[in-house]
């Protein structure tokens, strides 16, 4: 595994992460979308096709298929991944994630700029998530505890960039969010929060609104806790 290979499977499998997911969720929410109002269940095994997808683009580039800072840390923190590839990693999930939002942004363009206000589905949820009830403590216990349970499973699933895997790790993630992202729409995931927050900040999106940055640390420190937990039980075991 070179570490061009890494930033490369890791920037386009992000990216293509993150046109699905985030592509979803702008469907779901902008005024005209013909998938608006669609429910949690359509949701959730969106953003699991989206990361099943994204899984195979990423091994197909030779990187492992992390797509997430809270499995990179998290599985480099206990020594199951080389650190020498951690930044990389990083670097390639971050940008790869605000591509994929600016490109979001740009095949909804007509849908931002119908939607006057965030009463009309232009907001922020659609490129990161949020409390359903805000409680600091709890949502970012909830975000810790949704991302232990997603990266302890990844943990025993061995290379889960070959065969089956990547969908089966779709299928977690869509179950994951329907047994615990209600809370705060499960990130599990610090660049699929950051970098399409910032993308929509700063990018010219039409009629947007506040970013909530208040809430932004929970999405990232959260979920790397929550990997950390996950690789540090997996060295016990």
């Amino acid at each position: 595994m070179s570490i061009m290979s890494g930033f490369t499977g890791e920037f386009l499998g992000t990216m293509v992460l993150i046109i699905l997911g985030v592509g979803c969720c702008a469907g779901v929410n902008l005024k005209g979308s013909y998938a608006k109002g669609s429910d949690w269940t359509f949701v959730c095994l969106a953003w699991g096709m989206a990361v099943t997808f994204g899984v195979y683009v990423a091994g197909n580039f030779g990187s492992q298929g992390h797509l997430n800072p809270a499995v990179t840390l998290g599985f480099a923190a206990f020594g199951f991944f080389p650190i020498k590839s951690v930044l990389p990693y990083l670097l390639g999930q971050f940008l790869g994630a605000f591509v994929g939002a600016a490109i979001v942004i740009i095949h909804y363009a007509p849908h931002f700029q119908a939607a006057k206000s965030s009463a009309e589905g232009n907001s922020v949820g659609i490129f990161a998530t949020g409390p359903a009830i805000k409680n600091p403590f709890f949502n970012f216990l909830s975000e810790m505890i949704a991302t232990f349970t997603f990266i302890f499973c990844l943990l025993n699933l061995g290379d889960f960039t070959k065969g089956l895997k990547p969908l089966i790790i779709g299928l977690l993630i869509m179950v994951i969010g329907q047994a615990l992202g209600g809370t705060t729409g499960f990130a599990l995931n610090p660049a699929r929060d950051f970098a399409p927050r910032l993308a929509y900040a700063i990018l010219p999106v039409p009629n947007k609104g506040d970013a909530n940055w208040e809430y932004a640390w929970v999405p990232v420190f959260g979920p790397i806790a929550g990997g950390i937990a996950a690789a540090f039980l997996q060295m016990l075991l």
